[in-house]
């Protein structure tokens, strides 16, 4: 038999509803209302999490290492009261919107508190590229806290939980701000405090806006008002506060649009009109809040009518409220060419490898003078040996070494030589038998060491041992 046909969309509207539709695979009503607020909790091992993603968080950012910023992110357990907010606020709870703003706040408190200890204690101080990105917020950063909220809520609503939030995790960025804030407080720095925790508050203010907009979309249940108009009060004030956040975004992208196509129009105009000119630039430095662009040259020296003509093309270059300052060589120093230049460049270079090379050649010197007294001494051990066995037959495992003394380990190492007797000499003939060994070793700080074979204490050097304990019976 064949199987029945899937009935299908009458239209193509319909097929396109049928298609986005999110009520399709939406969890039940109650399993979303658990799994919301369950997040919205911060106790037990939850601020302990927090804290080490902070400082995990802080350390990559301290050391501009991505990978680091992106395990932190995902460690983050800040999504929670942010997303409870927002559904707080759209089934009218305001209950669990004043439990998720004060979980919200404890968290932001723990951030900042752990990263500001952080940044006081590290001995690494600059600021990197990656905490300097995350000072200066613009209307891109309200469009990614956006859509990462509306694809996180999306996500928690549906049946089979998918990786959607370790994404809006990472790409929303809620941790680093508030550890960028943290640098400024360790550091004094305002402007970069400010910055940041605006940066946090965009997030958080948009992720809780998108969570609204799906939880109205798919129609949760929801409080109802007494009073009409105390819901559109509600309603107007998540708004305002909504473009309160979300209008300074709007100028500061402005401001850093401008910035970059003020760049990218010196940088181009210093490229043109100086590529004719028989000098080279050494050096562009652009301002974009004065308008200001300094260059510096070197080879031979431009007459100021050259440079009038360069900045009167300014305005061609859409540059016109732009200011030009060039610096060149003094007249006595107008003769300095390129060529010069590399020259002496290559030359310091030539000098210090041939220092580097200087310097390996005495080690490499020094180490050939060690392995050679090294052969020399093998032999010679070998002789000293086979000398004092012939001499003292009642002595056995005979051995002749060098040593390093524990007390200087720098020093150089010490002859010694060590056997077991069975009978050890007296106290003449030890002195008699330390005596030859220095001046056979041609080191009189030679050691000697005999010992008795049935547990007699060892003698040194010649000087007298105290006399063996007779064995056990």
């Amino acid at each position: 038999m064949n199987a029945p046909d899937t009935p299908r969309p009458a239209s193509l509207r319909e097929a396109i509803a049928h298609r986005f539709s999110l009520l399709d695979d939406k969890a039940d009503d109650d399993e979303i209302d658990r799994s919301l607020r369950a997040g919205v909790e911060l106790r037990g091992a939850t601020p302990w999490i927090l804290m080490f993603a902070i400082v995990i968080a802080s350390v990559g950012l301290n050391t501009n290492s991505n990978a680091v910023i992106i395990g932190a992110m995902l460690v983050s357990p800040l999504m929670g009261p942010i997303v409870g907010l927002g559904y707080g606020l759209g089934i009218y709870d305001f209950p669990l919107v004043r439990r998720s703003l004060a979980n919200l706040a404890i968290a932001a408190a723990i951030s900042l508190l752990t990263s500001t200890l952080y940044f006081m204690l590290t001995p690494l101080d600059e600021a990197q590229s990656e905490l300097l990105a995350r000072t200066t917020p613009s209307l891109w950063d309200v469009l990614i806290a956006l859509a990462g909220g509306l694809a996180g809520i999306i996500g928690q609503t549906r049946r089979e939980k998918s990786n959607v939030l370790p994404g809006v995790a990472i790409a929303t960025a809620l941790m680093p701000p508030l550890c960028t804030a943290g640098y400024g407080l360790a550091n004094g720095d305002w402007s970069v405090f400010g910055g940041a925790f605006y940066l946090f508050s965009i997030n958080c203010v948009f992720i809780a806006f998108a969570a609204v907009i799906v939880i109205e979309f798919l129609r949760l249940p929801h409080r109802k008002f007494v009073d009409p108009r105390r819901e559109r009060h509600v309603k107007r004030a998540l708004l305002a506060v909504v473009l309160i956040t979300g209008l300074p975004s709007i100028y500061l992208a402005t401001r850093l649009v401008d910035n970059e196509v003020f760049k990218s129009r010196a940088r181009d105009f210093v490229r043109r009109e100086f590529k004719a000119a028989r000098v080279h630039v050494l050096e562009t430095r652009l301002a974009p809040a004065s308008r200001q662009i300094e260059v510096t040259l070197i080879g031979p020296r431009l007459p100021a009518p050259a440079i009038g003509a360069i900045e009167a093309r300014l305005a061609g270059a859409g540059l016109a409220d732009a200011r030009l300052s060039v610096h060149q060589a003094q007249a006595e120093d107008a003769k300095i060419d390129v060529g010069s230049l590399k020259a002496d460049i290559l030359a310091d270079i030539v000098r210090n490898n041939q220092q580097a090379l200087e310097e390996k050649d005495a080690t490499i010197e020094k180490l050939k003078a060690q392995l050679g007294a090294q052969g020399e001494w093998a032999p010679q051990s070998g002789a000293v040996t086979l000398e004092f066995e012939a001499q003292y037959p009642q002595c056995g495992n005979v051995l002749v070494g060098r040593a390093i003394q524990p007390g200087n380990p720098g020093g150089a190492p010490l002859p010694f030589l060590s056997a077991d007797c069975r009978r050890l000499p007296k106290a003449a003939e030890m002195a008699r038998i330390g005596a030859w060994l220095k001046v056979r070793t041609g080191n009189p700080d030679a050691r000697l060491v005999l010992s008795a074979r049935r547990g007699a204490l060892l003698r040194q050097s010649g000087v007298p041992a105290a006399p063996s304990a007779p064995p056990g019976r």
